[in-house]
């Protein structure tokens, strides 16, 4: 579909799929009645300069498990 010019939407939670997006659209700061509201809108690197929302939490806790050095055995 990208390659063909069309845009791919995708709501998604698996940080693993987000980490690698081209351009992320976060919602919150909660579901329901306390979400809706454009937390972020940009390429996910930005997004760890946001200081609140579940997204930007779980996405440093995903990266800093990848860059976490493997332990000597």
């Amino acid at each position: 579909l990208i390659a063909n010019g069309h845009s791919v939407l995708v709501i998604e939670h698996d940080m693993d799929v987000i980490k690698c997006a081209d351009h992320l659209i976060d919602l919150g700061p909660e579901g329901g009645d306390a979400g809706g509201e454009v937390l972020y809108a940009g390429a996910p690197e930005g997004l760890l300069d946001l200081k609140v929302g579940h997204t930007v939490a779980a996405l440093k806790t995903k990266l800093a498990q990848v860059h976490r050095a493997p332990s000597a055995s």
